[in-house]
C-alpha cells in the first residue's frame, strides 16, 4: 500500500497546479475551516501516529504538550537533519513532494499556535535545500505561508536551515543548538523542547516522514487511516534497503509484514549467491538481527518485545562473506567519529570499545575483553547524555548476543569470512 509517497515522482515537486490537483491542501483548509485545534490534535491522537524518526513517540502527545504551554512564541521544526547511515527515505519525500511536508507543518502550527517554523537539513543535500528554499517561497507568494493565511487569522512562516554534517544534530536539542548559531551538542533533559526549546520557547519537533503522515491523517480522518497498518503501529512505513538484496532503495510497506517478505517480496530475494547472515534493523545505531529472526513483523509492539527498535527506518541486509566483528568496528568507528565529547560516556565509551575491538580482531583479544565491552556497552546505555551514546552500543551488543562465536573465533585466532588480520600463525577458513 502506498499512501505518503504516493505523489513522488509523480508530480513536478515544485508545481503547486500538480499538487492541488492531487489533494493538495485539502487537510489544511478542512483544518482551518471547518475543526478546532482541539479536533486537530484529537484526531492525530486517534490516529496513532508514532514518530517515524527513531524514538516512535506518539505524535499526538507531541502536539498536545506544545498546545497546552502558555507562551508569546512558539516554534515548529521539521528534522531533516538525516545522517543515520544506510537511511535515505526522507531525501525521497523532501524531493519528491516538500508541499506536502510544509502543509504537516502548517496544520501542526495551526494546533499548537506555533508562529514560525524551520526545517533543518542535513548540509550533504544542497540540491534538496535549494528545493525547499524554492517550495517555501512560492507558497509565500500564494499565500499559504506569511500572514493571515488563507484569508485567515493563521500567521505563520518557515526558513530553511542547513546543518555542517554532524550527526549527533539529528537529535533535537543538539538540532536546536545548531539553529541557535552554537555548538551542535545535547542538552541535559529536563526541560524538554515541548517546554523549552528554540531560544526557550515551547516547541514541536517532528520527522519529514511523521510530519508527512498529517495532512492524511486529516483528509482521511483517523478511523480511515488506522485501517492501513496493525493496531499498534497505524499507517505505513518507508524503509531504506540496501545491502545484498536484489533491488535497493526506499519501499513503503504497511506496518505487519515481515523482514522476510520485504526481502523476497519486494527486494527480490538476495543477488548473491551466499545465504543471509543478519540484517540491521534502524541504521548503524540499530540491531543486527540472525537470519533465525526474518519472520519478525515490522510493528512497534512485536519489535519492543524483542527490545528492538525501528529506529530511522533502515535496513541492512548481509550475506555470509561478511565477518561480523569488521561489520561492527566500521559502526564504531563510525561513532567515535561521531561523538560530540559533551559526556563522558559517549566520548571515552566509544574510544574505548574502538580499541578492543581492534585489539581482538588482530588476534591479540581475550574472554576478558568480551566481558569489558559488554560493562562499556552497558554504561553507556544507562548514563550517555543522548540517544547518540545511549544507542551506539546496539550492533556490538547485538552482535555479541547472536554471533557469539564469531567473537570467540577471533580471541582463538579464526575469521570465518577471511578478512581480518589476525595474528601470526593464526588459522583463517571460510
Amino acid at each position: 500500500m502506498i499512501l505518503v509517497s504516493k505523489l513522488c515522482g509523480k508530480i513536478s515537486p515544485l508545481s503547486l497546479k500538480d499538487y492541488k490537483e492531487n489533494g493538495g491542501f485539502e487537510a489544511l483548509e478542512k483544518a482551518l475551516f471547518k475543526m478546532k485545534t482541539e479536533q486537530i490534535i484529537d484526531e492525530v491522537r486517534a490516529s496513532n501516529l508514532k514518530g517515524r524518526g527513531g524514538a516512535a513517540f506518539p505524535t499526538g502527545l507531541k502536539l498536545q504538550f506544545v498546545a497546552s504551554e502558555k507562551s508569546d512564541i512558539k516554534y515548529i521544526i521539521c528534522n531533516a537533519d538525516e545522517g543515520e547511515p544506510g537511511t535515505f527515505k526522507d531525501k525521497i519525500l523532501l524531493d519528491g513532494c516538500p508541499f506536502q511536508i510544509i502543509e504537516g507543518m502548517i496544520i501542526s502550527a495551526l494546533a499548537v499556535g506555533a508562529s514560525y517554523g524551520y526545517i533543518y537539513i542535513r548540509g550533504e543535500y544542497p540540491q534538496t535545500k535549494d528545493l525547499l528554499k524554492k517550495a517555501v517561497n512560492i507558497l509565500k507568494e500564494e499565500g499559504f505561508l506569511g500572514k493571515n493565511i488563507l484569508g485567515t487569522d493563521l500567521c505563520f512562516d518557515i526558513e530553511v536551515r542547513t546543518g555542517a554534517g554532524a550527526y549527533v544534530c539529528g537529535e533535537e536539542t543538539a538540532l536546536i543548538e545548531s539553529i541557535e548559531g552554537n555548538d551542535g551538542r545535547s542538552r541535559f533533559k529536563p526541560p524538554y523542547t515541548a517546554n523549552k526549546g528554540l531560544w526557550g520557547k515551547p516547541t514541536l519537533v517532528n520527522n519529514v516522514e511523521t510530519l508527512i503522515n498529517i495532512p492524511y491523517i486529516i483528509s482521511l480522518g483517523s478511523e480511515e487511516y488506522k485501517k492501513f497498518g496493525t493496531k499498534s503501529s497505524s499507517g505505513t512505513k518507508l524503509l531504506s534497503i540496501s545491502g545484498c538484496v536484489a533491488n535497493k532503495g526506499v519501499y513503503e510497506i504497511e506496518f505487519g509484514m515481515t523482514i522476510r517478505e520485504i526481502i523476497n517480496e519486494i527486494c527480490g530475494g538476495v543477488e548473491t549467491d551466499k545465504e543471509i547472515k543478519f540484517v540491521q534493523l534502524g541504521g548503524s545505531s540499530g540491531a543486527v538481527l540472525p537470519a533465525e529472526m526474518l519472520d519478525i513483523k515490522i510493528d512497534f509492539d512485536e519489535l519492543n518485545k524483542l527490545g528492538i527498535g525501528l529506529g530511522s527506518g533502515a535496513m541492512f541486509v548481509g550475506d555470509e562473506s561478511i565477518c561480523i566483528l569488521d561489520f561492527v568496528k566500521t559502526t564504531m568507528e563510525f561513532f567515535k567519529h561521531e561523538s560530540c565529547g559533551k559526556c563522558t560516556p559517549c566520548r571515552e565509551g566509544n574510544r574505548h570499545i574502538n580499541k578492543i575491538l581492534n585489539r581482538i580482531i588482530e588476534g591479540k583479544g581475550s574472554n576478558r575483553d568480551l566481558e569489558l565491552l559488554v560493562d562499556i556497552c552497558e554504561l553507556m546505555k544507562d548514563t550517555s547524555l543522548c540517544g547518540l551514546g545511549q544507542s551506539a552500543p546496539t550492533a556490538l551488543l547485538t552482535t555479541m548476543k547472536y554471533f557469539e562465536e564469531e567473537y570467540k573465533e577471533h580471541i582463538e585466532g579464526f575469521c570465518r569470512a577471511g578478512i581480518c588480520n589476525l595474528k601470526k600463525g593464526a588459522v583463517v577458513y571460510g
